[in-house]
């Protein structure tokens, strides 16, 4: 077997295997197996460039950067669904389908609701080619790289699908995935995400597709529309579109009535509970395909199809006392702390608030009777007061004045939603929140160490900031709670093991307000070490690529503090990591600083990830799409016809892999 050989049977292989996994439910060989193979196929690819495959399955790892979403004109409108909340809703809707039909035989494809993203994926030969999001129904954005990282789309089809057609279907965050991101966001100090289809689709929109492969992302398909399909109803549709390796819910219901549509809806209404994704109803469509070309659209939406809502699930019940948390940065947040209620198969006993607003506008008041819905049917909100029921002596609620852990004044600055404590320093709830942001996972990870242990060390005073873990000794925590000689031993190695952790991560865990993990690698890329950023001004650092003035004024701000300066001091003493990595340096120069090159195509001597990375170590930007800001294209060969025509159409020039490869020697 030749090389391009082994390659296409590694890529084959892979792909059953991901079917087996992410549609099916049933892997046929480990994870480790897996990983093993796909980074085989990884290091041959490296190796020969020539034998590119846009539908591989390493492109799912990610790491592409997309600066600007394109805005895409959809071939073919995604329409919005009308809605109905009733069987007679349902039987009107009926009735004129039957007005434009005639007396033909109707039957109805029923398939649950699921909230999440709308997406329209384009297969051409049986490869995804594009991915553009719902929009306006006219056009929207073309997040093809962010896609390609989700593992239950495929890249490469299998089967007799149609030469060209599109898919539609909702990108979603399952439950158990969005509980877990939101534990992780907890544990770093961080506020949880609200709901998992705002957290979905906003993962569309990430710049890193790095990071959009980290996150649990499904993708559920329902619709297939283009010329020549071969498809002659919508329950056939989503049996080819099965087989063609796509994930299709099976919870699918071919109706002869409305009256079997609607014991559809009853038994889903109670059963929605159960499942691993949220949904919010039940879409009811004309079968076939032929009556669904007849009956047409109106001016928003298909005459074929209906959505059926269900009712928020709402209870009611008392509000005994609202207090107030602190987090990390000084925010505060009100929290309802309710009469315990069951609510979705949960037992309800806190709500957020927000913010003052939220509370002024909804006129809540301790000891209120009040509605509670799950937002998304998992985070509990208030959504009103019922007044009827207001004790006589009831009185408004005044927002607080004062910091409820340290007492220090509050203050709300213009454009800000919270009020926020400004003790930065001598807060109890930010010291530790700041330092169990700190041991985070994603920050300095230090094993043995948790947010219970952080608030057990904090209260018994050997610790006040997160450069004292240093110098934290066995003896010192073996005495405390739940504290045993083991764990007190890992404890202080998982300290000592954490100044390895490498510099764009250290910068993270300072917690510095705005800098998130994307922000903190590209600051440390532009300033290599932690002395050079403390110089910078706001200028300096709005200078780097995405640093706008809010965040740049709040590192000058946080590296202007003594107590800062002197906790970054200790830290060093004690051996972080506060410079790039010195090969991380080697051959970064500044020979291209100031242009952006966009690469496109296929590469002979280097591969298109090394030769984006060449551009970066060499000062250089790389762009994701051609605009008159471009300095040059580095066209390789396969390179699409569009990309070099609107090169040449803004005057942008077009270079060899030679020609750049010229340049930075």
């Amino acid at each position: 077997m030749n090389t391009k050989e082994k390659i296409e049977a590694l890529r084959q292989e892979l792909r059953e295997h991901n079917y087996n996994y992410y549609v099916l439910d049933n892997p046929t060989i480990t994870d480790f197996e897996f990983d093993m193979k796909l980074k085989e196929l990884q290091e041959l690819e490296g190796k020969h460039p020539e034998f590119y495959d846009p539908s591989s399955p390493t492109l799912r790892v990610g790491g592409g950067i997309t600066k600007n979403f394109n805005t895409v004109v959809h071939e073919q409108r995604m329409y919005s669904l009308d809605n109905s909340y009733s069987k007679e809703d349902l039987e009107d809707w009926e009735k004129r389908i039957q007005r434009i039909l005639g007396d033909a035989e109707v039957e109805f494809t029923c398939e649950l609701k699921y909230d999440g993203a709308s997406i329209n994926l384009t297969y051409e030969e049986g490869k995804l080619v594009k991915a553009v999001t719902r929009g306006d129904g006219f056009q929207g954005d073309d997040v093809t790289t962010n896609i390609k990282t989700i593992r239950s789309v495929p890249l490469q089809l299998k089967g007799d699908y149609p030469p060209k057609f599109d898919i539609r279907g909702e990108i979603i965050l399952p439950l158990d995935g969005f509980a877990k991101m939101n534990e992780e966001r907890i544990a770093a100090g961080e506020d949880p995400y609200m709901n998992p289809r705002n957290t979905a689709s906003g993962s569309l929109k990430l710049q890193d597709s790095a990071m959009v492969a980290q996150r649990p992302l499904d993708c559920l398909l329902y619709g297939i529309v283009g010329e020549n399909t071969g498809i002659t109803s919508q329950y056939e549709m989503l049996k080819k579109a099965r087989e063609w390796g796509f994930k299709v819910p099976s919870i699918a219901q071919l109706c002869k009535s409305t009256e079997e549509v609607m014991a559809f809806i009853d038994a889903w209404d109670v059963k929605r509970h159960s499942l691993p994704y949220e949904t919010d109803g039940v879409v009811v469509k004309v079968n076939s395909v032929q009556h669904q070309e007849e009956l047409g659209y109106t001016a928003k939406s298909p005459r074929w199809a209906m959505a059926y809502k269900f009712k928020a699930e709402q209870v009611s019940t008392i509000l005994k006392e609202i207090t107030y948390q602190v987090g990390r940065t000084g925010a505060i947040t009100p929290v309802a702390n309710l009469e315990p209620v069951l609510l979705a198969g949960t037992t309800v006993k806190r709500a957020s608030l927000h913010n003052a607003d939220q509370i002024e506008k909804l006129d809540i008041r301790e000891g209120d009777t009040v509605f509670v819905e799950k937002g998304g049917e998992i985070i509990p909100k208030i959504v009103g007061v019922d007044l009827s029921l207001r004790p006589a002596d009831s009185k408004p609620t005044h927002y607080i004045t004062h910091c409820p852990e340290c007492g220090t004044e509050l203050v709300r600055t213009e454009g800000d939603a919270k009020h926020y404590c400004t003790n930065f320093y001598g807060c109890p709830t930010q010291i530790t929140g700041r330092i169990q942001h700190f041991i985070s996972r994603k920050a300095m990870d230090i094993e043995g160490l948790g947010a219970e242990t952080v608030e057990l060390l904090f209260k018994e005073g050997l610790i006040r900031n997160y450069a004292d873990l240093y110098v934290l000794t066995k003896e010192q925590v073996m005495p405390l709670e739940r504290m045993a000689d083991k764990s007190a031993e890992n404890l202080v190695k998982g300290v000592a093991e954490s100044v390895n952790i490498p510099f764009e991560r250290v910068l993270f865990a300072l917690g510095i307000r705005f800098v998130g993990e994307t922000v903190a690698k590209k600051l440390a890329k532009a300033f290599k070490n932690i002395d050079a950023l403390m110089a910078a001004s706001v200028e300096g650092l709005m200078a780097v690529d995405e640093i706008g003035e809010r965040i740049a004024q709040s590192v000058v701000d946080f590296f202007q503090n003594e107590r800062n300066l002197e906790i970054i001091s200790r830290l060093r003493s004690y051996g972080l990591q506060f410079e790039i990595s010195a090969d991380k340096l080697l051959n970064q120069t500044e020979l291209l600083k100031g242009k952006t090159f966009v690469v496109s195509g296929v590469f002979e001597t280097i591969s298109r990830n090394d030769l984006k990375k060449m551009i970066e170590d060499n000062g250089g930007k790389v762009g994701s799409s051609i605009s008159s800001k471009t300095s040059f294209l580095v066209a390789g060969d396969k390179m699409g016809p569009s990309k070099r025509t609107k090169a040449e159409s803004l005057g942008v020039p077009i270079i060899s892999e030679q020609d750049f490869l010229g340049m930075v020697k």
